[in-house]
């Protein structure tokens, strides 16, 4: 959609507002972490994630512009993105199985002089 039919109906994104918007939400994902606690990361972490891909989506992709069908192939795609990271990550968050065992991380050995 060009910027004089964004006009005609009625309203105008403000790009820039958008882009603070984005790096305050960034400061504060990189600062959350370093608090310490946890729940605090999680949300820092994962909940501005999905903020921000809402935003980039909605704003810089135009998604709202697009057909319904575009928003609901992307959902579905979400959606199984979603149930292959459940079903695989139990096996991948292991150390053993039934027929593996998860080999321990090396740890660098000293320069030799």
């Amino acid at each position: 959609m060009s910027e004089h039919a964004a006009h005609a109906e009625g309203h105008h994104v403000n790009y820039v507002r958008i882009w603070q918007i984005l790096l305050v939400l960034l400061v504060i994902s990189v600062l959350g972490p370093m608090i310490g606690i946890k729940i605090v990361t999680l949300i820092t972490a994962f909940g501005i994630a999905v903020v921000k891909a809402y935003l980039v989506a909605k704003n810089f992709m135009h998604l709202n512009l697009q057909p319904r069908y575009v928003v609901y192939i992307l959902g579905t795609t979400l959606v199984f993105m979603l149930l292959f990271y459940a079903g695989t990550a139990p096996d991948v968050m292991k150390h053993s199985g039934d027929n593996w065992v998860k080999p321990d991380v090396v740890q660098p050995s000293a320069p030799h002089h």
